[in-house]
């Protein structure tokens, strides 16, 4: 049997994170075990884990400070490599997988080996929001020839990058490719880490593995949207972006990324004080350049 640690990053989302962990207890295919990354939360969190009684083997992993998405998946990505399982599968504290949902990941991503060859870095599942339609902001960027599994009749498309919600990782892909970039803290940690996988050979959206991410208002997220309240995150973004496209595809990208985020600044009408933070932040990505870190390094 193909072994999994299911790794779910939380802050802050209690009652969101119980319905996480009842779901991956719901598995079909059950995980070998749970591992749960608290960034450090201030809502009883903490105390509700370290009582938490699951029929499955679980690791809590308390961060003394909060280290973001990309920090918290890092750190249960290399729990799960250290377990020494087959896959890790991580997703967020809103992200309520259905009941085959592994089990379709498994069976996917096996598929999709048998097909193109044991290069396949990933499988992602398919996200609803919570009223049944597609999750806006959680749609994976196919191939040009995302259907060639489809005719080989197979459940699965072929996609180049997909975000944190529902992400079937080989073990062998964190020996080779490493781990997300820590220091991202939030935002573009998974594009960059599912295109850093996908150079190779594309990953594969399973279409009969579904979760439901249930977030806030379902609408995908662009540079036109900035107020104050958004800001920081469009921040973050902004800078790690600014910095793979730099430091991973060349100046020309860098400054075609720049003129973008100018054109839809100024088509959302976002105030020049704001304009001018994240153009601060573009800057910034010149002199911000991560390195890899790899499981073997620690």
């Amino acid at each position: 049997m193909v072994t999994v640690a299911a790794v779910v990053v939380t802050f802050n989302r209690l009652e969101k994170l119980k319905t996480v962990i009842a779901s991956i207890e719901a598995q079909t295919h059950a995980v070998e075990k749970l591992i749960i990354v608290d960034n450090a939360s201030t809502d009883g969190t903490g105390a509700y884990l370290a009582s938490l009684d699951s029929p499955l083997s679980t690791e809590v992993v308390a961060m003394q400070v909060n280290s973001g998405g990309a920090g918290g998946f890092a750190e249960g990505m290399l729990q799960g490599y250290a377990a020494g399982v087959d896959h890790v599968w991580i997703m967020d504290d809103d992200c309520y997988p259905q009941p085959d949902a592994l089990k379709n990941l498994v069976r996917g991503f096996g598929e999709a080996v048998a097909e193109l060859g044991g290069d396949v870095p990933f499988a992602c599942s398919v996200v609803k929001y919570t009223d049944g339609s597609i999750c806006e902001m959680n749609n994976p960027v196919p191939t040009w020839d995302w259907a060639r599994l489809l005719i080989k009749g197979q459940n699965n498309v072929m996609v180049t990058a997909c975000s944190f919600v529902s992400v079937l990782v080989p073990r062998w892909v964190i020996a080779e490719y490493g781990l997300p970039y820590r220091d991202y803290f939030i935002w573009f940690d998974d594009r960059e880490y599912t295109l850093r996988l996908t150079r190779r050979c594309p990953g594969v959206q399973v279409m009969d593995s579904v979760v439901v991410h249930d977030m806030g208002d379902n609408r995908g997220v662009n540079f036109a949207m900035v107020d104050k309240k958004s800001l920081w995150k469009f921040e973050y973004g902004v800078r790690n972006e600014a910095s793979y496209q730099l430091h991973h595809r060349g100046l020309l990208y860098f400054l075609e990324f720049g003129a973008r985020l100018m054109v839809s600044l100024h088509r959302g009408r976002v105030p020049m004080s704001l304009r001018a933070r994240l153009l601060t932040k573009w800057l910034a990505g010149i002199g911000f350049n991560p390195k890899i870190e790899h499981p073997t390094y620690r």
